[in-house]
């Protein structure tokens, strides 16, 4: 049964099975063969592949790899853990971004201590001037999510005008060629803060605010799935998201 996967991801990069072959040192009639009958490839050039091609190695080969094997790929995303949102060292925010040449997506309620550092304004706006797409995704200030998150931190409405705020501070962003901003209207199980293949994923705790909650710095791995879930979750809520001009 071919691998119509892969056959389809070659083509859209322009690649012939004798290109991967002299990428990866195998046969090109094995690379052949990994397109017309699906034969597997042994991980090392799964992952070879999946790397050249952008694209995760479990969706070129949904069944290439353990249980075990998926849970080390995905356990080597985790770069580091924070106990506390407050505890990641504040230039590291600038550093994250600042590595960014693709994506840099913000998924929070409002993400105020962001917002307010005029420093990473004019650094998001450096980014979307150089070509990188910038996504900003807030929680909706009228939404009953939003208020019920206020109600569990003891904030109350504090939690809706700090997202208005929030969307005050982005105001020299707004307009902007690759930034685009939007509101959700969705529970948030957690803040993302990404840049390209590295995502910091702040957990969220009933009764305590987002500073005080753990933070995984998290980078992709081929054949890795916690990176993957996370945007994937992302993508969801930005499909439905208002934007905001």
């Amino acid at each position: 049964m071919a691998n119509e996967r892969l056959r389809a991801a070659l083509l859209q990069h322009g690649l012939t099975p004798e290109d991967i072959a002299a990428k990866t040192g195998v046969d090109p009639k094995t690379v052949e063969r990994w397109v017309t009958q699906g034969r597997i490839p042994y991980r090392r050039y799964r992952y070879a592949v999946a790397a050249m091609l952008k694209l995760d190695e479990r969706y070129l080969w949904p069944d290439g790899m353990t249980t075990e094997q998926a849970a080390d790929a995905s356990e080597s995303e985790i770069v580091t853990v924070y106990p506390h949102r407050w505890a990641v060292p504040r230039d590291t925010w600038g550093v994250l971004f600042g590595a960014a040449e693709r994506e840099i997506s913000v998924f929070v309620y409002s993400g105020l201590f962001l917002a307010d550092d005029t420093g990473m304004i004019r650094l998001f706006a450096a980014k979307a001037e150089a070509g990188v797409r910038v996504r900003i995704l807030l929680g909706d200030p009228d939404s009953s999510h939003v208020a019920q998150r206020g109600v569990d931190e003891g904030i109350d409405e504090s939690m809706s005008a700090r997202i208005r705020n929030a969307l005050a501070l982005y105001k020299p962003l707004r307009g902007r060629d690759n930034v685009e901003i939007g509101l959700h209207d969705t529970t948030l199980y957690n803040s993302i803060y990404r840049a390209d293949d590295d995502l910091y994923v702040n957990t969220h705790i009933y009764g305590s605010p987002a500073a005080n909650a753990p933070v995984l710095h998290l980078r992709k791995v081929a054949g890795g799935s916690m990176v993957t879930t996370y945007l994937e979750s992302f993508e969801r809520v930005w499909a439905d998201a208002r934007r905001v001009d």
